[in-house]
């Protein structure tokens, strides 16, 4: 082994590895690194728990001559009959390293070392990466040499794990940093946040195609039912809209108890405008569908739930706004107040989907205009529109 080359990694790893701005650059380097300085690596994984609502962390896996493979796992996998038999949840339990020689009756117990036994691995370490935290995750290294690893090997990748625990806890933190904001204020806020953008008053304006919807008879429903079951039917009523939105380029801005706001970002030039309205109109549609299809059992009855959504285009001023050290990441305006206003009609009206005419207008065909209505703060009445395939409910 070249300690020469293996005390520049351990540098390279402590100066920041400034040549691997990525979790996956960074494992791909280190592996080929240390395998430049002599230690007979196969197969190396990093796997990191993360904070997120969905998922309960990520694998990275580096072997010899391919690219670094991610993958993901959610919350499910610590009652995994795989999981739980595997050396990993060891670590995880215990925060020491374990290691297993292939060729042991011992790692036999492992179904995983069986398919490590078939790639003709004969070493196997597995090394906690403890972060600052005292949180535990896991490296694990494997070989193919013949006699394993020696010891100067060994005592080689535990030093390399410390610096390499350190570079994996700070794209950990900035990851979480990045899930928070994206589950709180939305991608294109946490962006800004993340760029710095985080003082009173920094705001921007642009024109975006807005969508205020609530749940009908939301107050009269949280009044008969328990609040937990009311927390579980909202949290179904925004899974029949949130993923339609997202997959059709829009951003959560906003939860207001049973209201939902969401922008539909439009071009400055305004080249994509058409588009835009296509993609928010298929989302509603969706949306309405899925909410048609929302059902949730009640003593002897079976809830069926409707909702109302505006959709309108106009320009919003996006940005900081609050007091003091408390901020909201949100957007306010005219177009806005419309769009809360209009909503209301659409409850009065008994309709699913209402537009407002500068929306409607956008698109050929489609809508049925049901007429002109006073908007409290606007001087003019306003026109409204309802999708011709929908007739009052």
């Amino acid at each position: 082994m070249d300690s020469s080359r293996l005390q520049d990694t351990i540098d390279w790893l402590t100066d920041g590895s400034p040549s691997a701005p990525t979790p996956v650059a960074l494992i791909a380097q280190t592996c080929e690194r240390l395998a430049e300085a002599g230690i007979p690596l196969w197969r190396v994984a990093a796997f990191v728990r993360t904070l997120h609502p969905d998922m309960y962390g990520r694998s990275f896996v580096w072997k010899r001559g391919a690219e670094v493979v991610v993958n993901t796992a959610d919350f499910d996998i610590e009652e995994s009959p795989e999981f739980k038999r595997s050396p990993i949840a060891i670590v995880y339990r215990t925060g020491k390293e374990l290691r297993y020689r292939l060729d042991d009756p011992e790692s036999r117990r492992f179904p995983f070392l069986d398919d490590m036994r078939a790639e003709g691995v004969t070493d196997y370490i597995l090394l906690p990466l403890v972060f600052t935290d005292g949180s535990v995750h896991v490296s694990s290294w494997t070989t193919k040499h013949p006699a394993g690893f020696s010891d100067e090997e060994l005592a080689a990748l535990r030093r390399v794990s410390r610096p390499f625990a350190r570079l994996g806890e700070i794209f950990a933190l900035r990851r979480t940093a990045a899930t928070l904001l994206d589950t709180y204020v939305g991608n294109r806020a946490g962006e800004r946040i993340l760029a710095g953008d985080i003082r009173r008053g920094h705001a921007e304006t642009m024109q975006a195609a807005i969508w205020l919807s609530d749940l009908r008879g939301f107050t009269a429903l949280s009044d008969r039912l328990p609040p937990e079951i009311v927390v579980d039917i909202l949290n179904q009523y925004f899974d029949c809209q949130v993923p339609a939105i997202r997959k059709h380029g829009g951003e959560i801005l906003k939860f207001m108890g049973d209201g939902l706001l969401a922008v539909f970002p439009i071009a400055k030039d305004g080249g994509n405008l058409g588009e835009v309205c296509g993609r928010v109109l298929e989302a509603a549609r969706e949306a309405r569908i899925n909410v048609d299809a929302m059902h949730f059992p009640s003593g002897e009855a079976v809830e069926r739930f409707r909702f109302g959504v505006a959709l309108h285009i106009g320009g919003i001023l996006f940005g900081n706004i609050g007091g003091m050290s408390r901020l909201d990441f949100t957007c306010i305006g005219p177009a806005v107040n419309l769009a809360a206003r209009l909503e209301k009609i659409a409850g009065q009206l008994k309709r699913t989907v209402v537009a407002s005419a500068a929306f409607a207008g956008v698109m050929d065909s489609g809508w049925s205009d049901l007429g002109e209505y006073p908007i409290a703060g606007f001087s003019r009445p306003q026109r409204v529109f309802g999708l011709s395939d929908e007739a009052s409910l």
